[in-house]
């Protein structure tokens, strides 16, 4: 099996992020740009979206990755050992904005006069499901389940993660009894579980509807990353699948647009039909070349893709702090200056997104791998060499025995 970075799909990481982020700030974006915001609707209405992206993306980097380490026999060493690289990824960050939305709270309660309202989601129970990344298992909706936010998602794919063990044990038998264009089929039947529901119900944010879109989207992902594995294109082939992977994006832009124009009768979310598209996006961008995929593998955009994560679990804790202090000092995005506001939020937001990657996330993740007996520095790109046309870099600072092979990012 190949494995490596596959920049562009770093890259894609970055856009789902921002869609999520921009997403969460719409009432920023309505006071301060109204025009933008309106010309944007469609597409950032369905910025949610986004974190079904993200749980493909994980589903597909983590096969991608560990299908033939883990995938040959169940061993319980080396299931731990990926659970805990996988807690050194996403641990640290998480602790600390969970804490920086405590110590905010605290704040509010003894400065000014606009204490905080959440105050009483904040108790020893939760503190623990918190830490423990348990807190959505034991509710149906995710909203209030976290004290940042957006941290639902971790605490979902935590769940994913620990039941990538056994999946990866499926998923490796099925990539060698199946041919790579069943499995794409099946990724795709894998990832309609949320789609259907939405149909049956009309709207996409139903109790316990966070358990199928990451479990089937995540399955989705591992199956797209098993069909890859078993493909041999030509350059010829990979040139087209970057270019429809383009076509793909223009697909998903007009779908929001047109679902925007003409629900569906009885469907209140009709633009989270997108969902259907997302596999098949995956699928061009991973095996791609030329195009859409290289843009999305620039320097810029990769960088992007690598603090993606704690940009997203960080921004709803900066929006919150100028919510707080908007009614604090009577501010508005109304006002003439109300531009200059919301891109001293949106600094503060991918600034803090940055240093959190670089003094948190990064030095973090090497100390537990070092716990581990596993801490040896990350390969340099140039020099770690080709394979397939994909740049080897490792994720977790380590080959983690495999020559000529290194991890690719998942967040």
């Amino acid at each position: 099996m190949r494995s490596g970075e596959i920049k562009a799909l770093t890259g894609l990481r970055i856009v789902a992020a921002v869609w999520v982020v921009l997403f969460h700030f719409r009432p920023l974006l309505r006071e301060a740009v109204p025009g933008f915001l309106d010309a944007l609707t469609p597409i950032l209405n369905c910025g949610a979206q986004g974190v079904d992206l993200f749980f493909i993306l994980s589903g597909f980097v983590l096969t991608w990755n560990y299908l033939d380490r883990m995938g040959g026999s169940w061993s319980t060493r080396a299931t731990l050992h990926f659970l805990w690289l996988r807690l050194a990824r996403v641990w640290p960050v998480y602790l600390v904005t969970l804490h920086l939305a405590a110590l905010w709270v605290i704040f509010t309660l003894h400065v000014g006069h606009v204490p905080s309202q959440e105050i009483y989601r904040f108790t020893a129970i939760s503190y623990v499901r918190q830490v423990l990344l348990t807190q959505l298992w034991f509710q149906p909706f995710f909203d209030n389940s976290s004290w940042d936010g957006p941290a639902w998602s971790i605490s979902a794919e935590w769940l994913a993660y620990l039941l990538f063990g056994s999946l990866v044990l499926v998923i490796f038998r099925m990539a060698r009894a199946t041919r790579a264009r069943n499995l794409v089929w099946l990724a795709v039947a894998a990832s309609l579980p949320p789609v259907m529901s939405l149909l049956v119900t009309g709207q996409f944010y139903t109790p316990w509807s966070w358990l199928p879109r990451i479990v089937m989207q995540f399955t989705a992902g591992a199956l797209v990353a098993a069909a890859v594995s078993r493909l041999e294109l030509t350059d010829r082939g990979r040139r087209a699948a970057g270019y429809v992977s383009a076509l793909l994006i223009g697909c998903v832009t007009g779908f929001l647009y047109w679902a925007d124009a003409h629900p569906l009768h009885g469907v209140s979310d009709t633009g989270g039909l997108v969902d259907i598209l997302f596999v098949p996006l995956v699928l061009t961008l991973a095996i791609g070349t030329g195009s859409l995929p290289a843009l999305l593998a620039t320097r810029p955009l990769v960088y992007g893709g690598q603090i993606s994560f704690c940009l997203y679990m960080v921004h709803e804790l900066v929006h919150t702090a100028w919510i707080w202090t908007a009614q604090q000092f009577e501010l508005t995005m109304l006002a003439a200056d109300g531009k200059q506001f919301l891109a001293a939020v949106l600094a503060v937001t991918f600034v803090s997104a940055a240093a959190l990657y670089h003094v948190v996330e990064e030095p973090a993740r090497l100390w537990m791998r070092r716990m581990v007996g596993d801490g040896r520095p990350v390969v340099d790109a140039d020099s770690a060499g080709q394979v397939a046309g994909y740049t080897l870099q490792s994720i977790d600072g380590a080959h983690e025995g495999r020559p000529q092979s290194a991890s690719a990012r998942a967040g």
